[in-house]
């Protein structure tokens, strides 16, 4: 086991209410897209609101209730990457135009973690913040700038 793992988020400005018929492939297709992450290799934890199922139901900018959330944690770049781009995900990644407007801003974050830690929504808002300031660094990076994880503590 390693010291760290790698922290996802992104989020997205849906184009209609989730309960819209414009939405209602997006929202079909959930399930079967989390039993995958959640069979992936390297997959360790993803965020789910009060239901249980998935984040749909969290709304993680007070100021836009239409954004919601996707975290979750993984043992890796590697192993997210495979999910992202070279798993069945892709097919819905492919269409995300249909459900959520395009985004001027970064919306979307990876960062190392404590192995066992599990981000809050505010924690995961925070890292998008953080690149929309800063741009990618050592606490907030994306796929094309990626970050080595911290060096492991010695004597563990």
């Amino acid at each position: 086991m390693t010291d760290f793992h790698l922290a996802q988020v992104n989020i997205g400005r849906l184009v209609a209410p989730l309960t819209g018929p414009e939405l209602a492939d997006f929202v079909a297709q959930l399930p079967e897209i989390n039993a995958l992450a959640d069979g992936s290799p390297g997959f360790i934890w993803r965020m789910v609101g009060d239901e249980g199922e998935d984040a749909t139901d969290l709304r993680p900018d007070s100021d836009d209730d239409m954004v919601i959330i996707n975290c979750s944690v993984w043992e890796s770049v590697e192993a997210l990457r495979a999910f992202t781009y070279h798993s069945d995900h892709l097919r819905v990644l492919s269409r995300r135009r249909e459900w959520f407007q395009r985004m001027a801003e970064a919306y979307q974050a990876l960062w190392w973690v404590p192995a066992g830690h599990r981000p809050s929504a505010a924690e995961a808002m925070e890292r998008v913040s953080r690149i929309r300031q800063h741009g990618p660094g050592p606490e907030a990076f994306t796929f094309r700038a990626p970050y080595p994880a911290p060096a492991a503590t010695a004597g563990r």
